[in-house]
């Protein structure tokens, strides 16, 4: 209808800017504190500037010096195993929660509050509580020591410690992914599954051909969401390894370097600015490659429900 005729039916319209003015504020904000810091990174990934020091133009010299330094392959090893260890049990372990407490059941409102309470905890606060239970004299310990078992240096061991993180990671972002899944488990039809049950299907089988299908884009999603958190880790590192990254700095991951490298008074924010370059390409990389897959994955089904 246009503009004319709606305006002798008394409806009142709006200037074409009004949108617009109406985003200004939220753009603003994006601007200031999203964009324009990117755009500042950029910049100085190219120039050796350091704290409180403008810098100078070096062009490719920091991603240079980043091919030599050998904490930088380190921290990119520990990034990656970070993916590949965490991201599956993030997409699977929450979509089997889900399924858990999908169901009718009384008191299940309690468990679902229960299994998101950890998501809405502070993570200082968790990281210093598995500190405290993965101690040389934790409670972990304590459990080990009356089955026989000697002490476990959970904190100590370099790769004891990353696994710890990982562990802790995963059972932090459970309740997170799991209320994903659960409002993807309420929109797939009953009757799949009871047409798949009336055929004989066992819940294995139901899982299989049912409800995995029915939710992989959701898969997709916390696929892609997982990766780049993955990717970018630090907290729970930092906190469970302190500043140095572990023993002799083996656990540290390629965002507690951006800090270590970035901050002080003689922080070299040329080079972390280069190292968060990397950073966001990885993750962008893993993004799309995570998406990538998951169309892959749904043009497969169509063509098998051909």
């Amino acid at each position: 209808m246009a503009r004319g005729d709606l305006a002798r039916r008394g409806v009142r319209l709006h200037h074409p800017v009004t949108p617009w003015l109406l985003l200004l504020p939220g753009l603003a904000v994006l601007a200031a504190f999203s964009l324009f810091p990117f755009l500042t990174t950029v910049r100085d990934a190219f120039t050796d500037a350091r704290t409180l020091v403008p810098g100078h133009w070096v062009g490719l010299r920091n991603f240079r010096d980043m091919l030599r330094d050998e904490q930088f392959w380190v921290a990119l090893r520990n990034s990656a195993l970070y993916v590949v260890l965490v991201v599956p049990f993030t997409v699977l372990l929450p979509l089997l929660l889900a399924l858990l407490v999908h169901k009718r059941l009384p008191g299940m409102g309690f468990f679902r509050a229960a299994f998101y309470t950890p998501v809405v905890a502070s993570v200082v606060a968790v990281a210093l509580i598995w500190s405290w239970m993965l101690d040389d004299r934790g409670l972990v310990n304590g459990i080990l020591k009356a089955l026989g078992a000697g002490p476990v240096s959970f904190l100590g061991d370099s790769w004891l410690l990353l696994f710890s993180a990982m562990a802790l990671t995963v059972w932090k972002g459970l309740g997170y992914y799991m209320v994903i899944y659960l409002a993807a488990l309420a929109n797939v039809p009953r009757e799949l599954h009871e047409a798949a049950a009336v055929d004989g299907a066992g819940p294995l089988r139901r899982f299989a051909s049912v409800t995995v299908p029915a939710v992989r884009s959701t898969m997709v999603l916390v696929g892609a969401l997982s990766s780049v958190s993955a990717c970018k880790v630090f907290s729970e590192v930092f906190l469970l390894a302190g500043p140095t990254g572990g023993p002799a700095g083996e656990d540290t991951t390629l965002v507690m370097l951006v800090q270590r490298t970035g901050t002080g008074l003689d922080g070299r924010v040329g080079y972390a600015s280069a190292l968060s370059l990397v950073v966001f390409v990885i993750a962008l990389l893993l993004m799309l490659l995570v998406l990538r897959a998951g169309r892959g994955g749904n043009a497969a089904d169509r063509e098998g429900h051909r």
